[in-house]
């Protein structure tokens, strides 16, 4: 058996471009299911480990999908919008504790995500450098958007206006970034995390402008009286915050009514959750409290309902290259009849000639298997960050 695979290795070594098509054939045959695979139970890890770790999430009626991928992916698509009264009622309901969220803004293609300090308590986030949130107008960045942007505390970032002619008239405003987060591995990697109010000055709702009862330039000057200055759209609005103007800075309208795009709802214990999940069951109600792993279990079915289709296709290929391989021996076979003729000549019987054969179709599989093994270490290894960058990040 020795001889037989000693001269079935040298005869597949002289033929270098043969056998290396046969071994890739042979190869990409056992990757692509096992492969496809492991990245689709990775995808569901990480997908089900951050919507299973948020016990429920209000928002507006509609789509519980955009929600949640919204509000814990920071996905581009925008759901409707609540208002901070959302938050105020649940935290008089006694029976979760809200962390409001604003995700619809980006800074050069990163996600703004406008929420407060128990947010990072929640996600378990910690800072690495710098330091943590304090005043207007300032920034923490997750650890893959200060590695592209090259990015450290006491830098600055600019927001992304939504359309590219803004007819509202609000301008990029310039962030200082005060903090950089500890790599997490999640969607917060990838986040610009600000203080609700930071977010809002961001969309132009909160702005501050120069003192209008010092301004002398009457082209500025509406109208003027003893108890009133009455300003036009001459007057010039900030576009960072410094320690001059932050003072300027105020709210127009009542807070009650600024935008929010989700809540993360924290039950106090089982029961609460169970109360609060029944105080929106009305299909009449603006509001709609989803479980996040409800949603995430149903997205996943659906990937997986297209994994059938795909491992179908992967059946069919792997069928028709598996018969084009027996084709290539059995042509290999009709050439190789003088070889074969010469076996029997010096004394070797038909056994000998499946051994050799045999020998050979070996050697091509069990190469073929090493490098199957290669690629799914390699794949295996890399697979977090594979399903970060296509299904999550």
């Amino acid at each position: 058996m020795i001889d037989s695979l000693y001269i079935a290795w040298k005869y597949i070594s002289f033929y270098k471009a043969r056998t290396a098509t046969l071994v890739a054939c042979v190869t990409l045959i056992a990757v692509l299911p096992l492969a496809l695979e492991l990245l689709l139970d990775e995808s569901e890890r990480q997908l089900l480990s951050r919507a299973e770790s948020t016990p429920l999430l209000l928002g507006a009626r509609g789509s519980a999908l955009d929600l949640v991928m919204n509000s814990l992916y920071f996905d581009d698509e925008t759901p409707e919008l609540i208002s901070m009264r959302a938050v105020d009622e649940m935290d008089a309901s006694g029976l979760a504790a809200p962390i409001p969220l604003y995700v619809r803004f980006q800074a050069r293609g990163f996600p703004i995500v406008g929420t407060t300090l128990d947010y990072f308590d929640f996600r378990g986030l910690r800072i690495a450098q710098g330091r943590q949130l304090a005043l207007l107008g300032e920034a923490v960045i997750g650890a893959e958007v200060a590695e592209r942007l090259e990015l450290q505390p006491g830098g600055s970032l600019l927001s992304s206006p939504e359309t590219l002619f803004d007819l509202a008239g609000v301008y990029p405003m310039k962030m200082k970034v005060v903090g950089v987060l500890a790599r997490s591995y999640t969607p917060d990697d990838l986040a610009v995390l600000l203080d609700l109010k930071t977010a809002w000055v961001v969309q132009g709702l909160v702005h501050g402008h120069e003192d209008v009862s010092l301004i002398q330039d009457d082209s500025v000057i509406m109208k003027r009286s003893d108890s009133n200055v009455i300003a036009n759209a001459k007057l010039l609005e900030y576009t960072e915050i410094t320690a001059e103007n932050v003072d300027s800075f105020h709210f127009h309208g009542a807070a009650d009514d600024y935008p929010l795009t989700a809540v993360l709802a924290l039950p106090h214990d089982e029961r609460s959750g169970t109360i609060l999940r029944g105080r929106f069951l009305d299909a009449e109600n603006p509001y709609q409290l989803v479980v996040p792993g409800g949603v995430i279990d149903g997205l996943l079915a659906n990937i997986f309902r297209i994994k059938n289709v795909l491992d179908a296709v992967i059946l069919l290929v792997g069928i028709a290259t598996t018969l084009a391989l027996i084709l290539v021996f059995a042509l290999s076979l009709r050439l190789r009849q003088r070889e074969i003729h010469t076996v029997f000549r010096i004394g070797g019987s038909h056994s000998t000639v499946a051994r050799l054969l045999a020998s050979e179709i070996a050697i091509i599989l069990l190469l073929g298997g090493v490098l199957c093994t290669v690629a799914m270490v390699v794949v295996w290894h890399y697979s977090g960050d594979l399903v970060r960058s296509l299904f999550i990040g």
